[in-house]
């Protein structure tokens, strides 16, 4: 007589399936103890790693200009080298122009607009008081009026200090790149399907980016936004990061705008003409140029950002999709990695989708 122990029989379970689930543990424990080593290293090597993958990007950008010249014109192989050695150096000096006259901007105008800030938040208060409410009106105007100029002096500063740095380094790194690069080496299919991709996903969104950059640069110029070149920069940074950079890069003039005009329409502008280009070049411009764009779920995107984030600061938010979505393009070229390439894309290995079908 069998005796059975609990309210439902157990399953027996075969030895086989035992050892691939303890396969399948081993795997996910060394998996994690990976990614916690391999987080370590990279955030002891940031000063290092930051500049190499910038140069990375940047060579993938620029190569298809030192193709042009060798393959189609015929230059020689160190007529080319300099040409693009002076494009990237072109490239970086304006982005650190751009930067460094946006950070300067912010710091030189600090004092003005923290004036413009302690004088509306006392309208406003004004009519709390009016009404007899104190949410604590006089200690928030006093620290308000206190705002650390000299810190975000002293941060501008470094931040110029490290584009300099880092901007010298991955030039370094993109001439090394280019000496060694080989077009004329045969290759295999795979490495150039994966190559080919990834390419094309970073001049496309690079281009992209600057495009909405420009755009909401002259744009928010038109509406006579002080600050306009400062938030086309950030336009163009924040847009390498989807979905939240968009969000972000149309909400930031709102301040501004909220200080700086008396009518409440331009302020509606501000907000509502950038967010439009926002919009159309996310939604309609981008998916038609890049096909499949970066292919990743919304909560990797939201891990991405913080495990880079962690690792990398402000650099790592700003790579962490281009990296993430890299990344994903080279797992799902091999048959062994293809499922980690779906988990990331939201979509789970084995799924089948059902097709519903009328009556």
């Amino acid at each position: 007589m069998s005796h059975v122990s609990g309210p439902f029989p157990r399953a027996p379970r075969s030895s086989g399936a035992l050892r691939e689930e303890q396969s399948w543990l081993v795997t996910a424990s060394l998996i994690v103890l990976a990614t916690v080593a391999g987080a370590a290293g990279l955030a002891y090597m940031r000063p290092v790693m930051v500049p190499f993958v910038l140069s990375l990007f940047f060579f993938y950008l620029v190569a298809p200009f030192a193709d042009v010249l060798e393959k189609r014109l015929r230059a020689p192989r160190w007529v080319s080298v300099i040409l693009t050695l002076l494009l990237v150096a072109g490239i970086l000096s304006l982005m650190a122009l751009l930067i460094t006259t946006s950070a300067s901007g912010l710091a030189d105008s600090a004092d003005i607009y923290r004036e413009k800030l302690v004088g509306l938040a006392g309208r406003l208060f004004a009519v709390l008081d009016r009404y007899g409410v104190d949410w604590g009106q006089e200690s928030f105007l006093e620290s308000l009026g206190q705002l650390p100029v000299s810190r975000i002096l002293r941060t501008t500063a470094g931040t110029v200090f490290t584009i300099v740095t880092n901007g010298f380094l991955v030039l370094i790194f993109v001439i090394f790149l280019l000496i060694a690069r080989r077009p004329e080496r045969q290759r295999t299919a795979l490495y150039m399907q994966i190559d080919a991709k990834i390419r094309k996903f970073i001049v496309t969104k690079f281009l992209i980016s600057a495009a909405t950059g420009i755009m909401v640069g002259i744009i928010l110029g038109i509406l006579g936004l002080d600050l306009a070149l400062v938030f086309g920069v950030l336009a163009f940074l924040l847009n390498f990061i989807p979905n939240v950079g968009s969000v972000v890069a149309t909400l930031l003039p709102l301040p501004v705008a909220l200080v700086q005009y008396d009518s409440m329409v331009m302020v509606v502008l501000v907000v509502v003409l950038p967010g439009a280009v926002q919009v159309t070049m996310g939604n309609i411009v981008e998916p038609k140029i890049m096909g499949e764009g970066l292919d990743l779920s919304p909560v990797t995107i939201l891990l991405a950002l913080v495990f880079w984030g962690l690792i990398w600061g402000i650099v790592g938010m700003l790579l962490a999709a281009p990296m993430t979505a890299v990344l994903r393009i080279v797992l799902a070229r091999f048959t062994t990695t293809r499922s980690v390439a779906e988990l990331l894309a939201g979509r789970f290995p084995g799924d089948i989708e059902i097709v519903r079908r009328p009556g």
